[in-house]
């Protein structure tokens, strides 16, 4: 299909920026700001379906590209694109941001007209700047959407959380930080060695991925890339920020760190980790699938301990989370786009996960899971949706974590049973952990006066809520829906990562070099 002569991505990109602006000019009257800031949300996702309906299937590369010259003697632009990898991530951030928009209203008739306004314009800056994270090609524009992320979900959670959420937001920042500025000198000394090897400077990725790397730079290199992804995944256990910045963030908030936000780091593993420095992922692979696997069942047994609901299903995004990277390690086609369906099917469950448990505590007062029981009697529509989103959640076959999961397990096992065993194990602890959930807070007697009080769901709800639960039995069903797009993408950056490899590591940890010019 041919694609539109005008530029259709740079367009989405900046769409939610403009918005932005606007709900500032509209801080004087807060019903236009949230109306605005929807259409602005729902607009965006109107133009990611046009993307995706022009975007050609079959083919490997980037679409969509636009480039523009920006610092030339050092060879910075802007250029951005889209493949069947940065695709669904896209979908999934225009998807979620009007879902936190919505589910704003009550808590923005809370606060000062002005408040209001700058936490809408917050949330459209944090949608521009992680759109621009899965859209550059260039690696300073890549870095600096990646920082611009930072910014907005600083205040967001720094201004408008709940008691502790200073320490949220300062540990949130710090850790990202540190793992950024890592990355930043990583990204310069790939440049660098562009220089060496060509004599011409730039930073564009399409580029790099010709550069040869010494197996010693790949592993460094990848160590400084991989920190900063690692801690958006998050993997444990750089993870420690995650419970705080999620408990404390306000329910808009949580559910764009742990639907978006967090499926950067994953983007990150996949986008650059492999294909630039596949030597250093075979070396390191073991031990960031141990991290991986004490993440799973760490995430796991501490979920099924939790007396908050909010902080159990924190603990549940995290042992998912570190399950994708497992995935992604598998450098495989299997392990790869099982991490890719799982990581859109993560962001659905877990956002809307995140806005249900808002949504009784705005009814009930508390998170606590013993104040709750016996809901189904009097709220049967919405324990009817929490139940179907637990199952898409725990990967019941019909719904999106099944083909994810089952995926991503062939992946890995292919590559390492032990790893798989494991994996595995976190996945049946997850299945006990939220069900048990469903089971204190929905079935038994109804005793408290207070639960028998509570409304079911209502309208505005159900028309925020089952977009998602339409699209976790369609992904589901037919997860080819997203499986075959990303084909020609993920075949393209393991041919790419196998043309590359300098070393080969052998099982007992001896190598021999493929490349018979080197020593």
């Amino acid at each position: 299909m041919n694609q539109p002569g005008f530029p259709l991505l740079s367009i989405v990109l900046f769409v939610p920026l403009v918005g932005a602006v606007l709900v500032l000019l509209l801080r004087n009257n807060r019903a236009a700001a949230k109306a605005g800031a929807l259409t602005v949300t729902g607009l965006e996702l109107i133009l990611i379906g046009v993307l995706w309906g022009f975007f050609d299937r079959h083919q490997a590369g980037l679409q969509f590209v636009d480039r523009l010259v920006w610092i030339e003697p050092l060879g910075i632009s802007y250029l951005v694109g889209v493949d069947g990898v940065s695709l669904w991530f896209l979908f999934l951030t225009a998807f979620l941001c009007p879902v936190a928009v919505a589910s704003s209203w009550r808590f923005l008739d809370s606060l000062p007209k002005a408040d209001a306004s700058w936490f809408l314009f917050f949330l459209l800056v944090l949608e521009t700047g992680v759109l621009g994270v899965f859209a550059a090609a260039d690696l300073v524009l890549f870095y600096l959407f990646w920082e611009a992320v930072l910014i907005p979900a600083y205040f967001l959670i720094g201004r408008w959380g709940g008691g502790r959420r200073v320490y949220a937001a300062v540990k949130f920042f710090l850790y990202t930080m540190a793992g950024s500025v890592l990355m930043l000198v990583a990204l310069i000394s790939l440049a660098v060695l562009h220089v060496q090897h060509t004599g011409v400077w730039t930073f564009d990725l399409t580029a790099l991925v010709d550069l040869p790397i010494p197996w010693f730079a790949q592993l460094w290199l990848f160590l400084a890339f991989a920190l900063a992804f690692a801690v958006k995944a998050p993997l444990w256990p750089l993870h420690t920020w995650l419970p705080d910045a999620y408990g404390e963030s306000p329910a808009p908030v949580t559910i764009l760190l742990a639907g978006i936000l967090s499926k950067m780091g994953v983007y990150g593993l996949i986008r650059f980790c492999l294909p630039l420095f596949p030597d250093a992922v075979a070396f390191i692979r073991p031990w960031i699938w141990l991290l991986a696997v004490i993440g799973i069942l760490y995430g796991s047994l501490v979920a099924l301990s939790q007396r908050d609901m909010k902080q159990l299903v924190a603990y549940a995004s995290l042992a998912h989370m570190n399950l994708i990277v497992a995935g992604v390690l598998a450098a495989n086609a299997q392990g790869i786009q099982g991490a890719l369906l799982q990581s859109v099917s993560h962001g659905l469950t877990i956002g809307i996960l995140f806005l249900l448990v808002d949504l009784l505590e705005v009814r009930r007062g508390t998170r606590l899971i013993a104040e709750y029981g016996g809901l189904w009697k009097n709220m049967p529509r919405f324990g009817s949706l929490f139940l179907i989103v637990i199952m898409a959640s725990i990967g019941l076959p019909g719904l999106s974590g099944f083909p994810g999961e089952f995926t991503l397990l062939v992946g890995i096992f292919q590559e390492s049973t032990a790893s798989a065993i494991f994996a595995t194990v976190g996945i049946v602890l997850g299945a006990w952990y939220m069900l048990n959930l469903f089971r204190q807070t929905f079935t038994g007697p109804l005793e408290r006066a207070e639960n028998r009080a509570m409304p079911d769901l209502k309208r505005r709800e159900a028309a925020l809520i089952l977009p998602a639960v339409v699209l976790m039995f369609v992904i589901g069903i037919v997860p080819n829906l997203i499986l075959k797009p990303t084909h020609p993408t993920v075949d393209h950056l393991l041919n790419l990562a196998q043309e590359r490899r300098v070393v080969w590591w052998d099982e007992s940890g001896r190598y021999a070099w493929l490349d018979p010019n080197q020593p």
